[in-house]
């Protein structure tokens, strides 16, 4: 954080050379707007403050997740319904303290900056991109690192654990039972925690900074303005409401009821929503107003802003159904991955793999069509306020998305407390539809990031002054290529860092089974400490790679190569990152849940799959652990890198307007 917040005031403050002096606007030559160097400060202090923020939410999620796995198991004595409602509470905690705290850091800062800004809103908004900036560079750390540490556990459990020894998922006996159970609140609750608040931030920064150079910010019209805060904040009281349909006003009594109350959320919360934005829209936009277009201005009706956030909205709950029916058990895609485990490991692969790339189809032809819809009715604002749009649902989002590891969590209390069968079989039930609405939130991630990042591409566009983006010119198709590779490039440092640090954690899981002695009878304990460091150094170590090729791409592009190839880099990224990311978290996911529905043994079909410990079994558990470092390292922390590269681009864009381009300067 504080080399970066350095970098940040020292590139910016360079662009004017460091002068006090105030100078003219970047996009109204006849006004006089605040130095340079003020922008640099400010940006600094807002990197920081998203920084600051994104940490504290991830620290106090996990904090919840910590309080709450204990007692859901406790719960779970009582019952199902009882369970339930202590791990979706838990986890509804963490999704309204990361929406406000979202909103009320920025709120607040746009309000402090405002008292030196004065009526510059141009400088005051890009001073405020700096904070989606901080937020997702932490988030990137997050994800990463929290990846590498729950895969490394995960993997290095499973293989020696269930394959090796037969011994059950969670058992004590396995030195690498706690590392495994820490690193699903590492992963699942601070890395997407602080993934989602990165897309909000920055999606909020994206609208602002188009709105500031639109009639709003020349009008100075306050309200507004602030359009983008005012549809998170009706969110928030939306979300609230729908929270009470999964505690309050029914009450779950089966484990058959569990799955279509989450799903029911997602439904509410986007209807309830719709109204919502409808009302807001009304009061608090002009019935007629201008945004800001690559140099000119658009005339934009209100009940078209309204559309453009409604599309959103809708598409990210097609987005979260779509990967829900590619990646739970109840319908077919899983059930036929599940039954290709017949003929062993390789034909699981291949149908998972093809499962996967499939499933990217609908999600992408949805993104398509809000792209489509809102840049055609409110050009690169229109596409902001859609990604807005499906985040504002983000607190319902988080809530059934921590409610996973909470409950996966809860299991593993009551496997390694030795309770009774019948209290893990709850548990058990709990957790596998967590896995289900877990998968939902990655597909909510992705999708915002790639309409997050889209808007970001178009302010930053409009920052540095590029007119057109042509794709026929060299420089920027070379930037088209480079930026599609990186995905790729990203993917293999991560898939390798959990290889490398889950070999580890398999050799010294192996060393204590074989030199421990009384430890497979349950006599001796394990030594669990030694298997939480590797994962954790491991973690540490592994992700500065990874976290620097992301952060330093658009820097080395922006300064040798200049604002046009860096704009396709983002591009390039952008387009082959989300099919990356769809297709990886799908695959792992359904390859998870094909080796539950083996297990679970509810159906017919899935009884004839096996027992556990049966061939078929075997094989879907080799396909869960290849899945493993794809559905929650590699895949979730993708959507990452395509918006920080985005909103890093956008933030330095008036240091690569004035210095960048290096290398062709010279020739």
């Amino acid at each position: 954080m504080v080399a970066f917040a350095i970098l940040i005031f020292v590139f910016l403050g360079s662009v004017e050379g460091f002068s006090t002096k105030s100078q003219p606007c970047t996009y109204d030559q006849s006004k006089i707007c605040k130095p340079a160097l003020a922008t640099a400060a400010f940006s600094t202090i807002s990197f920081l403050l998203g920084a600051v923020t994104s940490v504290v939410s991830g620290f106090l999620g996990m904090k919840i997740a910590t309080y709450a796995n204990a007692r859901t198991t406790l719960e779970a004595r009582k019952g199902v319904g009882k369970a339930f409602i202590t791990a979706f509470r838990s986890g509804a905690v963490m999704g309204f303290l990361l929406a406000a705290n979202g909103l009320l850091v920025l709120y607040i800062a746009i309000n402090l900056f405002k008292i030196y800004y004065g009526d510059d809103w141009g400088g005051l908004f890009e001073a405020i991109t700096g904070y989606g900036l901080g937020g997702s560079s932490m988030a990137l750390f997050g994800r990463v690192g929290g990846g590498i540490y729950t895969k490394a556990a995960d993997v290095g459990a499973d293989l020696v654990g269930k394959v090796e020894r037969n011994i059950p998922e969670d058992d004590p006996r396995n030195p690498a039972v706690i590392a495994d159970n820490v690193g699903d609140n590492v992963g699942d609750i601070a890395g997407m925690g602080s993934d989602l608040f990165g897309s909000y931030a920055e999606s909020s920064c994206a609208a602002l900074v188009v709105a500031s150079i639109s009639s709003f910010g020349i009008n100075h019209e306050f309200t507004p303005m602030l359009y983008p805060l005012i549809i998170s904040s009706v969110g928030i009281i939306v979300c609230l409401i729908t929270t009470l349909f999964a505690t309050d006003f029914f009450e779950i009594k089966a484990v058959k009821e569990i799955e279509p109350s989450l799903k029911r959320q997602l439904i509410i919360s986007t209807v309830l929503m719709t109204i919502g934005i409808g009302v807001v829209s009304w009061v608090a936009l002009p019935s007629s107003f201008t945004i800001f277009n690559f140099g000119d201005q658009k005339v934009v009706k209100n009940w078209q802003l309204f559309l453009c956030v409604a599309v959103g909205l809708w598409a990210g709950l097609i987005i979260g159904f779509v990967t829900e029916y590619y990646t739970s058990n109840a319908y077919s895609p899983v059930q036929d991955v599940a039954d290709s485990c017949r003929t062993g490991a390789a034909t699981n692969v291949i149908f998972g793999l093809a499962l996967g790339y499939k499933s990217c189809i609908i999600p992408i032809f949805a993104i398509a069509v809000s792209i489509f819809v809102s840049f055609s009715f409110a050009a690169m604002y229109g596409i902001a306020v859609a990604a807005l749009g499906m985040l504002s649902t983000i607190a319902t989002g988080l809530a059934i998305d921590a409610y996973g590891p909470i409950s996966d969590n809860a299991g593993g209390i009551a496997e390694m407390a030795g309770m009774s069968h019948r209290i893990r079989e709850r548990t058990d039930a709990l957790d596998a539809a967590g896995n289900t609405t877990a998968a939902i939130g990655k597909g909510f991630a992705i999708g915002s990031a790639a309409l997050v990042s889209l808007a970001l591409f178009g302010a930053f566009v409009s920052r540095a002054a590029i007119s057109t983006v042509d794709v026929l010119t060299p420089k920027v198709f070379i930037g088209l290529l480079v930026g599609a590779m990186l995905p790729y490039w990203f993917s293999a440092m991560t898939m390798k860092s959990v290889g490398s640090a889950a070999l580890k954690m398999v050799e010294e899981v192996r060393r204590q089974f074989n030199t421990i002695p009384g430890l497979m009878e349950g006599t001796a304990k394990p030594d669990y400490a030694t298997c939480v460091k590797i994962s954790t150094d491991a973690s540490i170590k592994e992700m500065i790679p990874p976290g620097a090729l992301v952060m330093l791409t658009p820097l080395v592009v922006g300064i040798f190569f200049g604002v046009e190839t860096l704009s396709g880099v983002l591009a390039g990224s952008l387009v082959s990152g989300v099919q990356i990311a769809i297709s990886a978290s799908n695959t792992g996911g359904a390859w998870d849940n094909a080796k539950k529905y083996i297990e679970a043994g509810a159906s017919e079909h899935a009884k004839t799959l096996g027992p556990k410990g049966s061939d078929p079994h075997k094989a879907a558990v080799i396909g869960d652990t290849i899945g493993d470092p794809l559905k929650d390292t590699s895949g979730p922390s993708l959507n990452i890198l395509i918006k920080l590269m985005a909103v890093e681009s956008l933030v330095f864009a008036p240091f690569f307007a004035t210095h960048g381009g290096l290398l062709f300067k010279i020739f």
